[in-house]
């Protein structure tokens, strides 16, 4: 028997007497297992671990000569084992679990079962695409339609729950005696009940509320769990989050102001759990600044919630999930000891089960959370929450949508790189000496301001002097060379001080159009360039840099 500890401290047994292997084979695998373990932080990877090894222990059993241990495994066994798994993904991810267990076994290390053990296992890819638009905004209007009916109908009684704690309602009058009844279901997640002479509770007031249903009823405070589902497949829609996120996610809390201001922006603690334990917390400022903001839907979660947690936060002081709902079904706690455990009618986080219901509910096909979510991945077209390596691997490459995408802009990427290419090279022109009638600038020699590419409203040339370099009327001789190097220098040195975005934004054309400039005259010439640098040049390159030298 083996025991497994997860984040929480709860603990769940595994009994390898039940493995179809003798006892020796029992004993050293559970062993392995036990080792393995350590590293666990869900009963999930453990389930998922220990329904291998029964199917490795299954195939094992059923060889003409089982082995009663592992020292009796050959190379022979192992191929066979490869071989009738190696052709689906869910076959590879057992070979890899069960060999992450062998290799730990010392009696296994060298010889033609290490070698066979070493083999390479092909990596599986995701069977799961994005939604076309058609289809996503299919279940985003399905997600949206629930929630905000949700949201109205709290919203109204909660309102109506003010009037009466605040005394502005007529005694005795009907909304009074809703306001009471709210009150009861505020502190206690249910409407006021009589117990019959059975012993069984029977509703009171149904007819005051509208019926036994729980949109009338607990409902009118409370999300019911499919409510709750469709809000996480509208924040899955909006921010890309995974599934099990929501079963941890702390209640945001609101960022200091800077200044007056009607916008929140809220921060929201986000719990990705990896191997090895580290780099799980992640913290995402997200502003409320109007209606069509991305924080307007964290507003919106708060106060469909609020109920459900300060009800929570009374029953089990220190609970502050945002995630909870009221649940139909009081007394029946699910068996996944990863996820948090009901307090009382309160059920907290969206499990499998919840989106496979919701998408039976809308007539969809299957849970909606994974396709959701690459959807959002690959239309923001930047890591959330993996690492660059993963976005692109798992999320990017494998989708049919987005290299359907890509095909039909691969040409016009080529010709804007093309563009861009020709938008940071020196346009201007090489000359021997200086051209008389040609205007000084502080870069080059100008031969028509009239015909810049960047007019100003009086007809004159507009554009900033390190512009210079991007026009075609731009002249540079030898009395340039100096100054120009000079400048180039002090790209390079800035690059180093200021951030990597600021210099980017810019400073780095200018460095290039230097780059593509030095690269005409030569790196002779450059050195010399920089050797014969005088303080006019100095102080005229502090000047553009600093900003104070206009056109």
């Amino acid at each position: 028997m083996v025991t497994v500890l997860n984040k929480a401290g709860h603990a769940k047994e595994f009994d390898f007497a039940q493995l179809a292997v003798a006892a020796p084979m029992q004993q050293s695998l559970a062993a392995l297992f036990a080792a393995q373990s350590v590293r666990w932080t869900s009963h999930g990877t453990a389930e998922s671990t220990w329904k291998k090894l029964h199917l490795f222990a299954r195939f094992l059993s059923e060889l003409e000569n089982p082995p009663s241990d592992l020292d009796g495994l050959t190379a022979a066994i192992l191929k066979r084992w490869r071989t009738q798994h190696i052709g689906s993904s869910a076959g590879r991810n057992a070979l890899q679990l069960v060999r992450a267990l062998l290799w730990r076994d010392p009696r296994l290390a060298d010889g033609p079962v290490a070698e066979e053990l070493a083999r390479r296992i092909p990596s599986s890819s995701s069977s799961k695409q994005s939604y076309d638009e058609e289809d996503r905004e299919r279940v985003r209007l399905a997600a949206q339609k629930q929630f905000r009916a949700a949201l109205l109908r709290i919203r109204e009684n909660s309102e109506l729950l003010h009037q009466w704690r605040s005394g502005t309602l007529d005694e005795g009058s009907r909304e009074w005696r809703l306001g009471q009844i709210l009150d009861e279901v505020a502190r206690t997640g249910d409407v006021p009940r009589k117990v019959g002479p059975q012993g069984k509770a029977f509703m009171r007031n149904h007819r005051l509320l509208g019926g036994r249903r729980p949109d009338v009823t607990w409902g009118r405070l409370f999300l019911t769990r499919g409510e709750l589902t469709a809000l996480a497949v509208l924040l899955t829609d909006r921010f890309g989050w995974n599934l099990s996120v929501y079963d941890r996610m702390p209640t945001p809390t609101t960022a200091p102001a800077v200044a007056e201001t009607a916008a929140k922006t809220y921060q929201v603690q986000i719990e990705k759990r990896r191997r090895g334990g580290g780099r799980w917390y992640s913290t995402e400022n997200i502003t409320d600044s109007g209606a069509d903001s991305r924080g307007r839907l964290i507003t919106q979660a708060l106060e469909a919630t609020e109920h459900g947690r300060h009800l929570a936060a009374r029953l089990a002081p220190g609970t502050d999930l945002l995630m909870v709902a009221r649940t139909g079904r009081i007394g029946q706690e699910h068996e996944n000891l990863d996820r948090p455990m009901p307090v009382g009618p309160l059920a907290f986080g969206v499990s499998g089960t919840d989106g496979k219901r919701w998408a039976r509910a809308h007539q969809l096909g299957g849970s909606p959370f994974q396709r959701t979510r690459r959807t959002t991945v690959t239309r923001e077209g930047r890591p959330l929450q993996q690492t660059q390596g993963t976005h692109e691997s798992v999320y990017v490459l494998p989708d049919k949508h987005v290299q359907r995408a890509a095909q039909s802009v691969i040409a016009d990427g080529a010709a804007e790189a093309l563009e861009q290419a020709r938008d940071v090279v020196f346009r201007g022109r090489l000359s021997p000496q200086r051209v008389p009638g040609h205007q000084e600038t502080a870069t080059a020699d100008c031969e028509d301001a009239a015909a810049s590419p960047w007019p100003a409203a009086d007809g004159d040339c507009g554009a900033d002097y390190l512009l210079c370099l991007a026009c075609p009327n731009a002249h540079i001789h030898p009395g340039h060379h100096p100054r120009l190097a000079h400048l180039h220098q002090r790209l390079l040195s800035l690059r180093s001080a200021l951030p990597e975005d600021s210099w980017n934004r810019h400073w780095q054309d200018h460095l290039l159009r230097l780059d593509d400039l030095s690269s005409k005259l030569g790196p002779a010439s450059w050195s010399a360039a920089l050797g014969q640098v005088d303080e006019d040049d100095h102080l005229v390159i502090d000047l553009l840099l600093e900003g104070n030298l206009a056109p």
